[in-house]
């Protein structure tokens, strides 16, 4: 059984950062490719960030160059630094795992219970 945590949301104003962790447990992330994504009310859940088994790390247009992902195969816990948040990051953010990223979706993948950021201005 494959379990996916996450932590670390909250409200923030505008310009601010915060932290992100997903803990795995019943495997190790070391086997997965893992990924954040997020969703706000009436919107498409929007793929952020990924990184592979291996390390190499991809990121979508809208968050690039303001979020970073990583991981830590030690602790089975994934990151998301996000800094210059703004207004419309405001979403409930999840994190998945999934042997190939290509195949992350709704059903077979393992998806945590969502942390809730909030963005003020």
């Amino acid at each position: 059984l494959v379990q996916l945590v996450e932590s670390g949301g909250g409200s923030v104003q505008a310009g601010g950062s915060l932290r992100l962790s997903c803990v795995v447990s019943g495997t190790s992330e070391s086997d997965y490719c893992m990924a954040w994504f997020r969703q706000a009310p009436g919107k498409e859940r929007e793929g952020l960030a990924a990184v592979e088994h291996g390390g190499d790390t991809r990121y979508a247009d809208s968050v690039k160059g303001r979020f970073t992902i990583s991981k830590d195969n030690a602790k089975n816990t994934l990151y998301l630094q996000m800094n210059n948040l703004k207004p419309e990051d405001t979403a409930m953010y999840q994190c998945a795992a999934d042997p190939a990223c290509w195949r992350i979706g709704p059903i077979d993948s393992h998806w945590g219970q969502g942390t809730q950021v909030t963005v003020s201005s």
